[in-house]
């Protein structure tokens, strides 16, 4: 039986937008959702909350000019729950695997939000494997200030403050009517709150971003109202030489917001480290 066979089974119901299939690969006896597309060199891109199953205009942009790489965390998008999935110490973990699954050893590594912290602790564990660093609008340090706590929020809240752009918030808001998506938000939410419920940073990791030697690139909205951007200007502080910018006319969820100025700011990045 194929990893597919398996999924379908499961019935997840897919997005009514942009939904794309997945490639699978089996990561330690996880069949894991991933979407590739693009050439030159291997970028993996580390989502944050939500917004699965999907191929975004970003990572449109994104391919091409790069082999770009999407996998979908464990218990969020299609890739199914890991029982041992418990931190980001398992997490970093699970995708060495997955690199190791494509054969990919050297990469240039890409991550949002929560999949920005994710990030972060690859880089620290595995500083050989990064080419590059890419960090847009991280969470995983504490701040005097750390703002909201996205789990008290409600729905319509919580849309408000992820986008700056309402027009682009219309479009990408879950159908309040549609109980399979309201599910699935829930499974989602209920499998990031299993990595950031309780701490909501990693007091080591600010020493340990002393580890990045690869070039690095924290990327800020212009008016985040859900993460402070003094938690991207921390990051951009602990990891030696890192560069910041700001994308304009964004919120925390720029990567829906401006596709095409963020992935030009990405690619120039990762075209200056491969040189």
């Amino acid at each position: 039986m194929s990893y597919v066979d398996v999924i379908d089974r499961v019935d997840i119901p897919k997005p009514k937008k942009n939904y794309t299939e997945p490639q699978w690969i089996d990561v330690a006896g996880l069949p894991v959702a991933y979407r590739r597309k693009g050439k030159g060199e291997p970028v993996l891109f580390l989502h944050g909350g939500g917004f699965t199953r999907m191929w975004l205009p970003l990572y449109e942009e994104m391919s091409k000019g790069c082999d770009f790489i999407a996998p979908e965390h464990p218990g969020m998008g299609e890739t199914p729950v890991a029982s041992w999935i418990n931190n980001f110490d398992d997490l970093t973990i699970h995708y060495d695997d997955f690199l190791n699954g494509l054969g990919l050893d050297k990469i240039h590594l890409v991550g949002y939000s929560m999949g920005g912290w994710a990030a972060s602790e690859i880089a620290t564990f595995y500083p050989g494997r990064l080419k590059s660093l890419t960090l847009i609008t991280p969470i995983g340090l504490r701040i005097d200030d750390p703002g909201v706590d996205m789990f008290q929020l409600g729905p319509s809240e919580m849309m408000d403050r992820l986008f700056n752009d309402k027009k682009v918030m219309a479009e990408y808001a879950p159908d309040p009517n549609d109980f399979d998506e309201a599910i699935q938000i829930y499974s989602e939410m209920s499998a990031m709150a299993t990595l950031i419920w309780a701490p909501r940073y990693n007091l080591a990791l600010e020493r340990r971003l002393k580890r990045v030697k690869c070039p690095a690139l924290v990327v800020k909205a212009e008016n985040d109202r859900l993460v402070p951007n003094a938690m991207a200007e921390k990051f951009a502080a602990a990891i030696p030489n890192a560069k910041q910018t700001t994308i304009k006319e964004t919120g925390h969820e720029l990567c829906l917001e401006r596709p095409a100025p963020l992935a030009a700011a990405l690619l120039d990045h990762i075209k200056g480290a491969s040189k």
